[in-house]
């Protein structure tokens, strides 16, 4: 009866570290469920920056192949108005409280 009691308790002491393993350790469910989710951030992160340089990349394309994109940006960016063009600025009527 020792022998199958020693056995009975070796078999017990390594399903316990099994299951310490599976839920607390290194390499558990929980810490795996963690790297899933931070891995799924990453590939977020990714998608974004990716697409973000397919943008810069269409952006220097049109940048190296033509001058329409170089006015645009020169007509936002800078207030470019050509010679001979007349400027506009069109201004919002605000209310002024109590007037009437």
């Amino acid at each position: 009866m020792t022998k199958r009691r020693c056995l009975l308790a070796v078999l017990a002491l390594a399903l316990m570290g099994l299951q310490y393993r599976l839920w607390i350790g290194e390499g558990s469910l929980a810490q795996v469920d963690a790297l899933d989710d931070k891995a799924a951030q990453i590939a977020v992160r990714n998608e974004r920056k990716t697409e973000r340089n397919r943008i810069l990349r269409a952006e220097i394309r049109d940048l190296k192949e033509g001058l329409d994109s170089i006015e645009e940006k020169a007509r936002t960016e800078f207030g470019l108005i050509k010679e001979g063009e007349t400027f506009f600025l069109l201004v919002e009527e605000r209310e002024v409280p109590g007037a009437q």
